[in-house]
């Protein structure tokens, strides 16, 4: 590989047309966002290549990195591993404090260039960058709901329904507040199914989770050798976090909106406001999907696995001499 290598892991239904018909998880996906500080010297675009690197496992069809500075956003994407899509001199381009970054398994839509994350358009209000893991249940019917008011779409994922959906007219925004916040409220009660996202913005960088929490969305955040906090971090996993020797802070809460900017992480939606509802991980995050050095619901995977284990021999015992994970 000529590209930066990966330092050491410390631990401390659109529709059916669009399925690809391969006998395989269709629901994963990683997604990561970062916002430095304006001091910080963070190498955004390499810490996001390091996180996705991590998140290898949610997604090997395709890979993309968004980041933004004064100047922009600086785009690079395509289809393959991690390794395959960015080198050294895909990386470098990408400049900025902030970014977002995703790798794919196909979920709603098929494998091709057109599908591949980040989705950024350019709006009203300034571009946006949208990541997305999940499946968003009901897209085919906000996708006919947009195209009624003249809106078009380039793919058949429903990530790029998402972002139409963010960047549609919304009462009462204006040139100078287009109310991001809000917008993503607006997606939280009209969207159904999962939808773990991260979405960078000229004026921040958003994270939320479904309001059932279906997908796994934490944050994280990186010092310095000073001790200051030199950046803010959403990701999939928690194991991302510790790739770039960054500290888990917890879970973006089912329902929640955050942001996270030069002044911390703030809540911006509040799922105790909106009607909470019991929370579903997907139980194969447990089984299959999560790395096993990953932590959900304050849980190691490897830890529950285990449990697992010790259960399903309780209750369906065999007689055998080796049992081992699959």
């Amino acid at each position: 590989m000529h590209g930066p290598q990966p330092p050491a892991v410390h631990h401390d239904a659109l529709d059916d047309a669009f399925d690809d018909g391969l006998d395989r998880p269709h629901e994963e996906c990683g997604v990561v966002g970062i916002h430095a500080s304006p001091t910080a010297p963070v190498d955004v675009a390499r810490n996001l290549f390091f996180c996705l690197y991590a998140l290898q496992h949610r997604g090997q069809e395709s890979a993309g990195i968004c980041t933004r500075d004064d100047s922009g956003f600086h785009l690079h994407k395509g289809m393959g591993l991690v390794s395959q899509v960015f080198r050294e001199e895909t990386l470098k381009p990408l400049v900025g404090r902030e970014g977002v970054g995703h790798n794919r398994y196909s979920t709603t839509g098929a494998n091709n260039e057109a599908n591949v994350q980040p989705f950024v358009i350019q709006t009203l209000h300034g571009p946006i960058a949208v990541c997305h893991n999940g499946n968003v249940t009901n897209a085919a019917t906000l996708r006919e709901r947009l195209m009624s008011h003249g809106i078009g779409f380039v793919s058949t994922s429903d990530t790029e329904v998402i972002t139409q959906h963010l960047a549609r007219p919304f009462e009462g925004a204006s040139r100078d507040e287009p109310r991001w916040a809000d917008r993503l409220g607006r997606l939280m009660d009209e969207a159904e199914g999962a939808f773990s996202l991260v979405v960078m913005t000229e004026d921040g960088l958003y994270a939320m989770r479904d309001p059932l929490g279906l997908r796994p969305l934490c944050l994280g955040h990186l010092r310095g050798e000073n001790r200051a906090i030199d950046a803010y971090l959403a990701v999939s996993e928690s194991s991302a976090l510790l790739t770039v020797g960054a500290k888990y802070l917890r879970e973006v809460r089912p329902g929640e909106i955050v942001r996270l900017d030069d002044d911390g992480i703030h809540t911006v939606r509040d799922p105790a406001d909106h009607a909470p509802r019991d929370p579903a991980l997907c139980v194969f995050e447990y089984v299959y999907f999560a790395r096993p050095d990953s932590k959900m619901d304050d849980q190691t995977i490897h830890v529950v696995r285990q449990r697992m284990g010790r259960r399903l021999a309780e209750e369906a015992p065999a007689d055998c001499d080796v049992v081992l994970g699959v």
